[in-house]
């Protein structure tokens, strides 16, 4: 008989908590294999496919596209150890129905723990992912379904000496925001038919095993207004708790505890505790009963989440200000005879060399000379850490925002390898393929804010890192050159340092070198 597994959102590393879906690679009932790509998932960090541990086939989805999940929340279970026809067989003599489209009810036989015997342990994944893979987690144990009761696909069934009975649900809760989700329950036939008979309407006992919610937010609603989510009665399907339940139990408590405002002040208390964008961002309390939120129709502006890359570059930029005293000096510079360099380069055959993959080589140059750009504060034990190995990021920026790929080892490229991995690596920015590792691990950053045709800025360091080099647009302007005025190419150069692990002597040294470079190439010739 086929054996259900859960499989989880795994921790995709990197400290990321959350992800949002973005696109389901596979339907419910499509076979699956081990370790094929079942969902793309947007994280804080990248674009990534998501693997699954598990070879059988999909009974159960969680989470339409667009949905933010919290790492560990489910994200599809998967029959084991039976083809389709055979689950079809289980499914029928179960009065259990298998669908291959999404919105339609889908169950098989019950959860069981990924590390047991048999099918499940022969599926395990080789394919070692943070947070799980050859061992997944255990299943989470599933309430009661009442035996006849039910909406949409599954049914009960017990045995006349008290067996086993097998029901699961699976579809699409519009209210709730979420996928359904497999409600494939194991309890005994009496003991279900006691529990139930005992409490209203019908509702399945609840125990001590999981409350009937799928929703992460509906969890987090009710936390964060102090609601016991076993004291509700779920008005979804087998008694699913849904937002709509825990925004009346919130409109209930509100009216209990302020009984002399009234119902209209008790609903608009209970409006302005429910958690949408204005909770989010801590909307503005209501001035009387009835005041509107400030996303309401009073036209006050528009709030948009800062969550994804959006949010993970605000949380990061904002704790550089907070933990860096950062100081900035610039350069003006002669670039004529760099792009003079360039352009001989690219004439003599072989890969195109790139700008930026020229400025790259002369920063691992400069870093070199002066590593003390090239290290990181830890100041818990009040050290500052240079760094042996030069990690150089590049701002780029995309449609899902600004990013910073890494090139790895930097320091042991040459000019050509560094344009091969700054291309490889902006291409995959563009099309939003880069993994957590290749943006992450930097230890110097490199920002041609050139490219938006400005010609000077004072970056924030990206935390925690100790320096940024910041190049503007290269333009014609007259310059001295050999004693007489000219039209040369000039550039203006910037670098954001921390004061904490250098003075401006060795910050002002860096910059002039870089400059000394960019003005005559072949002073690189040194560090060949």
């Amino acid at each position: 008989m086929a054996q259900v597994l859960e499989f989880k959102l795994p921790d995709l590393g990197e400290g990321l908590t959350e992800a949002e879906i973005t696109r389901w690679l596979v339907q419910v009932g499509d076979v699956v294999e081990v370790d094929q790509p079942v969902v793309e998932v947007e994280t804080a960090k990248a674009m990534v496919e998501v693997p699954c541990p598990y070879g059988g086939v999909v009974t159960a989805r969680f989470g339409e596209e667009g949905t933010e999940l919290p790492v560990g929340a489910p994200l599809l279970t998967v029959a084991v150890g039976a083809s389709v026809d055979a689950l079809d067989g289980v499914a029928s003599a179960s009065g259990i129905g298998v669908s291959s489209a999404p919105a339609a009810g889908a169950s098989a036989a019950r959860p069981v723990d990924a590390g047991a015997s048999g099918a499940g342990g022969d599926e395990a994944s080789g394919n070692v992912l943070v947070g799980y893979g050859t061992a997944a987690a255990p299943a989470r144990r599933r309430r009661v379904r009442p035996a006849g009761g039910g909406v949409g696909a599954g049914a009960g069934a017990s045995g006349a000496g008290g067996g086993v009975g097998a029901g699961a649900h699976a579809g699409a809760t519009a209210t709730a925001g979420a996928a359904a989700a497999s409600r494939a329950l194991p309890a005994s036939g009496a003991g279900a038919d006691a529990a139930s008979a005992s409490l209203p309407d019908g509702l399945p006992a609840r125990g001590d095993g999981p409350v009937p919610v799928i929703s992460p937010l509906v969890r987090k609603l009710a936390r964060e207004n102090g609601l016991d989510l076993r004291e509700l009665a779920g008005s979804g399907p087998d008694g699913l708790i849904l937002r709509a339940d825990v925004e009346d139990a919130m409109r209930a408590s509100a009216a209990a505890v302020a009984p002399i405002a009234g119902p209209a002040s008790a609903s608009a208390a209970a409006r302005s505790v429910v958690p949408g964008i204005g909770a989010t961002f801590g909307a503005p309390g209501a001035t009387g009963a009835g005041a509107p939120a400030a996303t309401g129709a009073s036209g006050r502006g528009t709030r948009i989440p800062l969550r994804g890359v959006r949010g993970a570059v605000a949380d990061k930029l904002a704790r550089s200000r907070r933990e860096i005293p950062d100081a900035t000096c610039w350069v003006d510079a002669d670039a004529t005879e760099l792009m003079a360099a360039r352009r001989a380069m690219n004439e003599a055959g072989g890969p195109k060399v790139s700008l930026l993959a020229l400025l790259a080589r002369v920063c691992t140059a400069a870093l070199a000379r002066y590593p003390e750009l090239n290290s990181t504060v830890d100041m818990d034990a009040r050290e500052v850490v240079q760094l042996d190995e030069v990690h150089l990021g590049f701002a780029a920026q995309t449609d899902r925002g600004l990013v910073v790929p890494v090139v790895k080892g930097a320091h042991a490229r040459d000019t050509e390898s560094l344009s091969v991995e700054l291309a490889r690596l902006s291409e995959a920015a563009r099309t939003g393929k880069l993994t957590p590792g290749e943006l992450t691990g930097s230890t110097f950053t490199l920002n041609n804010y050139g490219v938006f045709g400005v010609d000077g800025s004072t970056p924030i360091i990206n935390h925690p890192e100790a320096a940024m080099l910041g190049v503007g647009r290269i333009v014609p302007k007259p310059w001295v050159h050999q004693g007489e005025l000219a039209v040369r190419q000039v550039v203006q150069l910037s670098l954001t340092f921390d004061h904490r692990v250098c003075d401006g002597g060795t910050a002002g040294g860096f910059l002039r070198f870089v400059a000394d470079c960019v003005e005559q190439p072949a002073v690189l010739l040194r560090a060949v």
